[in-house]
């Protein structure tokens, strides 16, 4: 890529959300830390970032992320518009998922032992809700949402002193999912699909949200699930041995989400990551007529509707199906 253009892109990206800062000298200092996270950096924080933009102190970064006046949610809002107006795709995907950062002390917002994905094992850490934007031609996250745990939310003294409020009500990570991908939808916007993992494919209050809006879905679920079909309810690892071999079909992932998958495998053999048992399957609910499903849509291979029955025909709307995890 050439770098004057580049550069010149990210000016044009930064002047877009000048006007949610109160003061220049954030606004510009706001520009050096997005550089420094973008840069090749060891390990990234105040201290780091500052001197890599040739500040004498962290003291400024660290104003800008605590003290300093500018709407956060109106450059999330103005970067979520920045995002689909140069990536827009009508069957376009939204991938839901959280990470975590490694933390020391009790302090930190949210912060408490968990499991944190980026440590792969349960540490002192602070975990947060991403949405991600994927399309055949890139992806990029549009919105996040910082998870507070109940040991927060029911200490009211300890939101306060962080800079919570005391009456912060909690919300599970599928709620806070489900905030976002309403937040989108809200703001006029359209995807094919919406994906995740366990954590959201097993909840059903998010599922059904997604279903009232229309929005087809690929998501894990433990194959201990029960579906619901016109002949009951059914596990779905059960559920799965039902289908005849005849009713799955394969669906391709778009380029862009193979390209920024890790696993190199076909993507028909993909699977999704094992964190409660042995096995999992994948949970789709497909508008009929659409296109196939996105980036972790690949970890199955979906059918329109269940064959011989099996298929609730008696409900209206979309037909669920399962797909198959080869693990």
């Amino acid at each position: 890529m050439d770098p004057v253009r580049w550069r010149e892109a990210f000016e044009v990206a930064m002047a877009r959300i000048a006007g949610r800062f109160a003061r220049v000298e954030p606004r510009l200092r706001a520009g050096r830390l997005v550089l420094g996270l973008l840069s090749d950096l060891p390990r990234k924080n105040c201290w780091t970032i500052a001197e890599w933009a040739g500040e004498t102190s962290p003291h400024g970064m660290q104003h800008l992320l605590c003290r300093a006046v500018w709407d956060a949610d109106g450059v999330r809002d103005d970067v979520r518009e920045y995002v689909v107006e140069h990536l827009y795709d009508n069957a376009a995907v939204l991938v839901v998922d959280e990470t975590g950062d490694v933390k020391k002390g009790t302090h930190t917002v949210g912060v408490q032992r968990q499991y944190t994905g980026t440590a792969g094992r349960i540490e002192n850490s602070q975990v947060a809700v991403y949405l991600v934007y994927a399309d055949e031609r890139g992806h990029a996250a549009v919105d996040r949402e910082l998870y507070i745990p109940r040991s927060w939310t029911c200490d009211p003294d300890r939101c306060r002193a962080a800079g919570l409020s005391g009456d912060t009500a909690f919300a599970t990570k599928p709620d806070l999912a489900r905030t976002m991908i309403e937040r989108f939808l809200d703001a006029g916007h359209h995807v094919g699909w919406v994906t995740g993992d366990e954590v959201y494919g097993g909840n059903p209050r998010l599922r059904t949200a997604l279903e009232e809006r229309g929005i087809g879905y690929v998501v894990a679920v433990a194959c201990s699930a029960e579906v619901p079909t016109g002949a009951g309810k059914f596990r779905a690892d059960a559920l799965v041995k039902k289908v005849p071999k005849r009713a799955w079909h394969k669906h391709r992932c778009c380029p862009a989400a193979a390209r920024s998958s890790a696993n190199t495998s076909p993507p028909s053999a993909r699977a999704p990551p094992n964190r409660s048992g042995p096995t999992f399957r994948a949970l789709a609910r497909s508008p009929r007529g659409s296109c196939g499903p996105g980036r972790r849509s690949p970890k199955a291979r979906t059918s329109d509707s269940f064959k011989s029955g099996s298929a609730d025909r008696t409900s209206p709307g979309p037909a669920i199906s399962l797909g198959r995890s080869p693990i």
